[in-house]
This record gives structure tokens, C-alpha cells and sequence, in this order.
């Protein structure tokens, strides 16, 4: 007997036993279905895994799968990139599995198709002629069966009036099975006719990336590594019509979801008689799984996602394109801790794929992978039909500021106004002061669940906690000393917003925030507000750093960067190095010259220095030295064990347990003391983590595998763990 091994959507790193429904005859064809399965006292929607022909736990416990879908099966490359992902982050495989698919097919009512009726292999062997005369019903229906292809169960319940009855009859005594009608997915897609490119024709450097990219058999690794708008994605559009002529489907991830309906547009123009699909979180249920279908079945030729599409079953899939891909929007920061870049990579290797990492300001474990020629590098050094903006430093330690802007950016954003150009003035930091002071005690408004600063939003008349939401209303008087005269401090981009306001008379000023965005379809309408040249100055943060392409914006002005050199995190350079650019990179892409002014109290720092010389190269190479005498990523690997209470004693207590363990077990790997993150409260729960470091991967993997099962048997139930393997933020 053969039982089937399946995935459920629990908290427990184990597969579940169940029987086979009656009738089925290839146990091995299950792997990969969907199925519903009792559970506890409910059901449940799971996926069978494995087949095995003796269950784990004694048979008389085993209970039977109650229904299978109707659905193609998730091919061989998804599902080892699930067991992939579960084994090397240390995540539940059924939460893994689950958590990939969308929302509708997690739940055990959701059936898709029309349902129909087959015979199982005990019900052909019975002929209607042997029936008895007086089951006329019975005959008729197995006569409509007997054919061999399922028939629609509102056909047959239409027989006779009695007909819903006998049905079910046949079904208990395993005679008969319900299915779902699904479409064949089809194995390649049939797109033949490419439109010709347009007016643009390919640079030199455009060419042969496109060239080596698609002239490769197998797994290919790529770092596209373009200065920002020198044509990485008329790249990628080229590449994805070789697929295209080839019958193949293209896989493009981006960072963030306001990145993708532009890039659908690009693509629509490029590819009017394409299907294109968008996967992404802003998509209603409904939506969603229309747009998986669509890559499943092959119908869709280029499918288009943030990080959760790295899972899209593809059956023709011919090429992925992680573009953006230092960014840390491909990193998930709660449930399964997985980066999509990475097992983009994996995937692309599992279905011999060539994968083209894509960016300005690639991550240092990227282009030092190309530098160790693991990745093939190919470059994009100029811009077509324009030129690189000039950057320079405003140096600011003496220099008067008017709401947080010196008096050279002004007059910078008045010569852009009176060319009648478009400027942008970016600060990464909403709402209208990061903090509520009194002057006469330095008291700071605290937010009472976490160990942060309420910000003022004084357009809503509230103070926010950007961690935990908690907000309340502007306090009026210091309550530690009774003063009225509280006064905000720094600035964020509503406080920006109305200084430039009152600085620049009659200019159109937009702001784009978070805040700003929030009602649907916001940021594609101040988009084309942009493009119609209906704003003069532009006030926003990282949402307008990269991806966008408006031809009138000349002028970009940076406030506040020195922030992110206080961080004590070792990615902070590189980070930083990155923002910079891509946001100096919206300046000047059309013909008109750009100019990038930015505010420091350091002109002098070597990462504004790099940034002004816009050499990557030499930014990038004195950083991995730096990381190679450190021994920090990528010369070394790490997990971090993230834990929080709401008390500290609780959180010390564990996370000092999980340390001695970590140092028994004995493996090389290097483990620091338990401390508390930046931010040690959040929503009223105390946090603290703890580092491993190991100069092996496999090693590393290793001693996770041994010290995992000991961190839930050693957590108390008022305490929250989660293990993050590689993390982006330590």
C-alpha cells in the first residue's frame, strides 16, 4: 500500500501521512497536487510532497485525502525550490509550500473549474447491463460514464430527478469520484511574430549583452551592471523577444510593487500582442491567482513580480531577470526570511536557465562573485542620447540652513524654475519632524509601546510612531516641566514641503511619500502629473530613488544623507553608496544636462567621493577589502537569532541559553553576545538578537541544522524566536 506524504500550512517541520482517494491508480502522479485532507477537527488544504510505502505513524491512524483538485501539479524545479528554501532558512516545509501559492488555493473550499464526475477502477469493472432492472438511474449513469472522460456533475444530477442522490451513493461506495475540469498547461508558449524594436537601436554595449545572454545553453549567472540610464531595460526587452521567437517564457523580478506598472507598460508597448501578468501584493485575491494560472498553464509570456513570483510555476520558463537586484526589498523580513535574488539564482540553475541580475550599484556579494568570475559581468558605461549628471557636495557645517535647505540649493531650484525644468529634493524621512522636543528640559515625545520617538505629522495634527502605528494628538504642554513652547526638530518631507513652499513662491510642489500614496492609484496619478510637467519641484523619499524615467527633471537635491553614516551597521556604506546614486540618477535622462547638489557636514568622506566621481568599481573594491580584512559578508556567513518578550529578563534569558548551546555543539563557528537591535521595544515587546558567523556556508548549515530543533525546546511560550539566514540588517 502506498501513502501519500503531505504539506500542511502548520508550524511543525514535518510532512503529514495520508491514504490515497479510492481509484487512484499512479501513486507518483500525485506529487505536486493540491489536496484537501481532515485535520484535527477541520481540513485543510495541502500538497502532496512524496509518496512512501509505509506511513510514519501506525496505519490504523492514517485517515484518507478527501479530495484532490482539479489543478495541473506544481512542476519538479518549484517544488525542489520550496524544499530548497525550507531546508536552508530552517522554515516549516508545509508553511514554505503554502505560503508560495496564492491566497485562494490555501483554502480547502476553494475549488476551480467545473466540477465533474469519472468512473474510478472499481466502477469500470462494473457494466450497467448487470444492474438491476428497476436501478434505471443508476444504469443511465454509469452508461454516460463508461466512455472513460469525466462528465460534468450538473449533467449528470439532470437525469433524473433522483439522480443527486444515486450520485452520491456511487461516490461513497468508491464507484465514482468527483474531479475538476482544468485546462492543460501548455508546455511552451506559441509566440512567434516579435514587433520590431522601435526608433532606439541597441548600443554597442547593449548588443553583445544581449547576445551573451541568449547565445548560452544551460544555467548562466549575469551581472548587468549599468550606470543608471544606460538602457538596462531595452536589454531586457530584447532578451525576453529572443525568448519569445524561441517559445519561452521570461521571469522578471522587481524590488517594489510601484516599479511594476511602468515596466508593464514598457512591456505592453514592446509586446502589444503578449500576454503580460503582474504578481504583486496590491492585487485582490481574484486577481492574483488569475495571473499565476496564467504563468502555469503557459498562457502568460512574461510574468512580472516582486519577491513572492520567484515561486510562479513557469512551464516554458527561458530566462530570469532580477532587475534592481542589490535592492533589500527582495529580502522578506518576517515568516520565511528568503531572497528572492538568491533563490532566483537556484531556480535558474534547476530549470537551466540563464539568470541577469540587473543594476546601477550591484550588492558587494554580487560583483564580488563577478569579479571571482562566477557571474559573467557585462557593462553598460554610457547613456544613450544623454549624459551623466554632475554631482557635487554642498558642504553645510557653515552654511545657514532655511528648513533644512542651503541657500546654493535654492538658488539652484530657482534656475531650474526658470528654465522651466523639473527638480527633485530628496530626504528620507516623512512626515513633518522626527521628533516633538521641549527646548527647556530636551524632553522628547516617546512613544509609550516602543523605545522610539513619535514623529509629528502636522498636517494630520498628530504625533506617529513609525514602528508599532500607535499615533495621538500634538502634545501642548512639556509634560515632564510644564512648558508650552515645544518645537519640532529635523526635519521630514511635509516640514520640507512647506518650507520650499514658502522659499519658492508660486512652484508647483509635489510631495511623494508614504504617507502622500496611500489611496489606490495615488502614485500612478502623480506619475503622470509628472510626465504632463504639471510639478515644478518634487519633495519625496527612496520611492522616487530609482526605476522612474521623467525627461523634464534636471535638478536633484539631496538633504539629510548624513544620517546613514551614524548607523553602526557595516552595510551602511554601501547602502548609502546606492541611495545616492540611483536617486542622482533621475536627474538629466533625456537630452537636457543634469545636476545633482548634495547637503553633507562631510564633503570629504570617501563614500561622497566615490559617489561625485561615479566610479562604482573603485567604490566597490575598496569597501571589499574592507569586508575581507573585517571577515564580514561575503567573506564569511551569517544567521541571526531574533528574539523579543514583553520581558527583557525573558529575552536574556533565552537568548543566553541559545549562546551556551551554539558554543557546546562544537562546530567552527563564531558566536557574539546576545544584544539589544537599535530599536529595543516595539509595540510593548522587548527585542535582542544573537550573531553566527562562520567563514563556510556548508558549515555554517551545518551546525544550523544541529542547533535549530534546540532553539524551540529551549523558548519559553512568552517568548517569539525566528532565524534569519543571511541577513541584510544586523
Amino acid at each position: 500500500m502506498t501513502f501519500a506524504r503531505v504539506a500542511l500550512d502548520v508550524p511543525l517541520p514535518t510532512l503529514f501521512d495520508y491514504a490515497l482517494p479510492a481509484g487512484v491508480g499512479d501513486a507518483g502522479g500525485l506529487i505536486g497536487r493540491r489536496v484537501v485532507v481532515p485535520f484535527g477537527r477541520g481540513r485543510q488544504a495541502g500538497v502532496v510532497l512524496d509518496v512512501a510505502p509505509e506511513p510514519a505513524i501506525a496505519a490504523a491512524r492514517i485517515r484518507p485525502i478527501e479530495r484532490l483538485s482539479g489543478d495541473a501539479p506544481l512542476p519538479a524545479d518549484v517544488l525542489d525550490l520550496l524544499r530548497f528554501a525550507s531546508d536552508y532558512y530552517h522554515h516549516p516545509i508545509g508553511q514554505v509550500v503554502l505560503g508560495a501559492l496564492p491566497q485562494r488555493l490555501r483554502q480547502p473550499r476553494h475549488e476551480t473549474g467545473e466540477e465533474q464526475v469519472e468512473l474510478t477502477d472499481a466502477g469500470r469493472q462494473i457494466q450497467p447491463a448487470s444492474l438491476p432492472a428497476r436501478s434505471v438511474t443508476r444504469r443511465k449513469l454509469f452508461g454516460l460514464l463508461q466512455a472513460g472522460a469525466p462528465v460534468s456533475a450538473a449533467a449528470l444530477r439532470a437525469v433524473a430527478p433522483g439522480a443527486a442522490r444515486v450520485l452520491l451513493e456511487m461516490i461513497k461506495a468508491g464507484h465514482a469520484r468527483r474531479v475538476r475540469a482544468t485546462a492543460v498547461p501548455a508546455p511552451r508558449i506559441a509566440v512567434t511574430s516579435v514587433p520590431p524594436r522601435g526608433i532606439l537601436s541597441l548600443t554597442e554595449e547593449q548588443d553583445r549583452a544581449v547576445s551573451g545572454i541568449l547565445s548560452g545553453n544551460g544555467f548562466a549567472p549575469f551581472l548587468l551592471h549599468g550606470i543608471t540610464g544606460s538602457g538596462k531595460t531595452e536589454v531586457y526587452l530584447e532578451v525576453i523577444a529572443g525568448l519569445q521567437q524561441r517559445g519561452l517564457q521570461a521571469l522578471v523580478l522587481v524590488p517594489e510593487i510601484n516599479l511594476t506598472p511602468q515596466l508593464l507598460d514598457r512591456f505592453r508597448l514592446r509586446f502589444p500582442d503578449a500576454a503580460l501578468v503582474a504578481l504583486h501584493s496590491n492585487l485582490s485575491e481574484g486577481e492574483r491567482l488569475k495571473g499565476w494560472r496564467a504563468a502555469q498553464s503557459g498562457e502568460a509570456a512574461v510574468v512580472i513580480g516582486t519577491r513572492l513570483a520567484v515561486f510562479t510555476p513557469m512551464p516554458g520558463l527561458g530566462a530570469i531577470i532580477v532587475d534592481e537586484e542589490h535592492d533589500a526589498s527582495f529580502k522578506q523580513q518576517d515568516g520565511l526570511r528568503y531572497s528572492a535574488r538568491d533563490l532566483a539564482l537556484l531556480r535558474g540553475k534547476l530549470r537551466a536557465v540563464p539568470v541577469v541580475l540587473g543594476s546601477a550599484t550591484p550588492s558587494l556579494e554580487s560583483y564580488a562573485n563577478a569579479l571571482a568570475r562566477r557571474y559573467t559581468l557585462l557593462q553598460l558605461s554610457s547613456r544613450p542620447g544623454a549624459a551623466l549628471p554632475g554631482i557635487r557636495c554642498i558642504d553645510t557645517r557653515r552654511a545657514r540652513l532655511r528648513d533644512g535647505v542651503s541657500a546654493a540649493l535654492l538658488d539652484a531650484l530657482r534656475e531650474c524654475l526658470a528654465r522651466g525644468e523639473q527638480s527633485l529634493v530628496f530626504l528620507n524621512r516623512r512626515g513633518y519632524s522626527p521628533a516633538l522636543v521641549c527646548p527647556a528640559c530636551a524632553w522628547a515625545c516617546p512613544c509609550t509601546r516602543c523605545s522610539a520617538r513619535l514623529v509629528l505629522h502636522l498636517k494630520d495634527q498628530r504625533l506617529r510612531c513609525h514602528y508599532c502605528g500607535h499615533q495621538e494628538p500634538i502634545a501642548r504642554i512639556c509634560p515632564s516641566c510644564g512648558n508650552q513652547d515645544l518645537m519640532p526638530a529635523g526635519h521630514g518631507t511635509q516640514r520640507l514641503e512647506q518650507g520650499l513652499a514658502d522659499a519658492l513662491p508660486g512652484a508647483r510642489i509635489l510631495r511623494v511619500d508614504r504617507d502622500s500614496t496611500r489611496a489606490k492609484h495615488a502614485f500612478t496619478q502623480m506619475q503622470t502629473r509628472i510626465r504632463e510637467h504639471q510639478v515644478d519641484v518634487l519633495v519625496g523619499t527612496q520611492m522616487l530613488a530609482k526605476g522612474h524615467d521623467f525627461p523634464r527633471l534636471t535638478l536633484v537635491g539631496v538633504v539629510n544623507a548624513d544620517a546613514a553614516l551614524y548607523s553602526s551597521d557595516f552595510r551602511a556604506s554601501e547602502r548609502l553608496y546606492a541611495q545616492l546614486t540611483q536617486v542622482a540618477g533621475r536627474a538629466g535622462r533625456a537630452r537636457l544636462p543634469g545636476e545633482v547638489l548634495i547637503q553633507t557636514d562631510f564633503p570629504d568622506h570617501p563614500v561622497y567621493d566615490a559617489v561625485c566621481r561615479q566610479d562604482y568599481p573603485a567604490f566597490a573594491r575598496a569597501a571589499l577589502d574592507e569586508r575581507r580584512t573585517a571577515a564580514f559578508p561575503p567573506f564569511s556567513y551569517q544567521a541571526l537569532l531574533r528574539a523579543e518578550a514583553t520581558r527583557r529578563e525573558a529575552v536574556e534569558t533565552y537568548l543566553a541559553q541559545a549562546a551556551a548551546d551554539a558554543r557546546e555543539l562544537g562546530f567552527d563557528v563564531e558566536v557574539y553576545d546576545p544584544v539589544p537591535p537599535a530599536i529595543a521595544r516595539v509595540a510593548g515587546r522587548e527585542r535582542a538578537h544573537l550573531l553566527v558567523q562562520c567563514a563556510s556556508r556548508t558549515e555554517l548549515q551545518r551546525f544550523l541544522t544541529a542547533w535549530h530543533p534546540r532553539l524551540g525546546v529551549q523558548a519559553s511560550r512568552s517568548v517569539r524566536w525566528s532565524l534569519d539566514v543571511d541577513p541584510l540588517e544586523v
